[in-house]
């Protein structure tokens, strides 16, 4: 079987004329050159070249195989760089899973970011539920989910990366809509609409969660609506329900949303991936995302060692300090 050395010997040799312009290019000794051509051809059974003092020049077997041999070279080229690529992560693809509006925040300035420090990674983006996008994490559909809470995982690595202050959203008719910001007090006697579809059923068990703090057992009635249908049955007056902080930058004809002022209302968000997924691009999103935050580990390559000049919309941080709800 020939070797590739051998055929890019013999090929270097027919594009310069000669064995010692190929043997410059490659830094070797010409009866490298010569030698490993001798041992094509033999293999082969035929003469690729004439060689004479000025130089050599193709065989008809030589221009055959030449003619054949340049194709797959060019191929194998190309997969080279594009492997390289992408252990750089210059190319390729990373999966991600969310559960909140890319309207705003900080998962927005994130992709943002992202996408400007490694433009050519294709960004995959799949909203779900937080069990759902577990499970494809492990089935390895998704390389990496954003979700709500900074409970671990099992065989999974978690990073709490930022905050988001829980809102609720009203029709501007409401009659607290002309409030600055709410308090579960205000909230005993209002009806709420959740989605039945993810993350619905997550946002239903907080807004019982929490207005049983106040000996309060809500209304609330399940839709079978995404959530951006949801709000706009909030803004035609249907009900009001809760919301992270993401959903603020989202304009909807009659909608408002108000921040609830309870400390316990600062919701973390935190990031999933398996650590033996080795996908570069999801390495290099991990480290974008640590920085991001502020918090890069020093004196780990994963992780960047520079600023980005990005800056997230995000109006509290879990580096306050403060104690923060439960994960609905």
């Amino acid at each position: 079987m020939p070797q590739l050395s051998e055929i890019r010997y013999f090929v270097a040799a027919v594009e310069n004329g000669s064995l010692r312009q190929a043997a410059e290019i490659f830094d070797v000794r010409q009866s490298c050159v010569s030698r490993s051509i001798m041992r094509l051809e033999d293999k082969l059974g035929v003469s690729l070249l004439e060689r004479s003092h000025t130089g050599v020049r193709l065989t008809n077997a030589g221009q055959r195989f030449l003619d054949d041999v340049l194709p797959a070279l060019r191929q194998l080229d190309q997969a080279r760089r594009s492997a390289r690529a992408a252990g750089r992560a210059e190319a390729g693809t990373v999966r991600i899973g969310v559960l909140t509006s890319l309207a705003g925040g900080f998962l927005r300035s994130l992709l943002l970011a992202y996408r400007q420090e490694y433009p050519k990674v294709r960004i995959d983006v799949r909203d779900g539920g937080r069990d759902e996008h577990i499970a494809a994490l492990r089935t390895r559909e998704l390389d990496i989910v954003f979700v709500p809470g900074s409970r671990p995982v099992r065989n999974c690595e978690c990073a709490e990366l930022w905050c988001e202050r829980i809102h609720i959203a009203l029709s501007k008719e409401h009659r607290l809509a002309d409030q600055g910001e709410l308090d579960w007090p205000d909230l005993c006697e209002e009806p709420f609409i959740t989605s039945s579809i993810a993350p619905g059923p997550e946002v239903h068990d907080y807004i019982v969660r929490r207005l049983a703090d106040h000996a309060v057992f809500p209304r609330i009635e399940a839709r079978c609506a995404c959530f951006e249908t949801l709000m706009n049955l909030v803004s035609l007056g249907e009900g009001v329900t809760a919301t992270s902080a993401a959903w603020a930058a989202v304009k909807l004809p009659d909608l408002v949303l108000r921040p609830l002022t309870d400390p316990e209302d600062l919701l973390p968000f935190s990031a999933l991936w398996l650590a033996e997924n080795d996908n570069p691009a999801l390495r290099c999103l991990v480290s974008t995302a640590h920085v991001l935050a502020g918090r890069v580990r020093r004196g780990n390559s994963d992780w960047l060692p520079r600023r980005l000049e990005v800056t997230a919309s995000i109006s509290e941080t879990s580096a306050n300090g403060q104690k923060r709800g439960q994960s609905p």
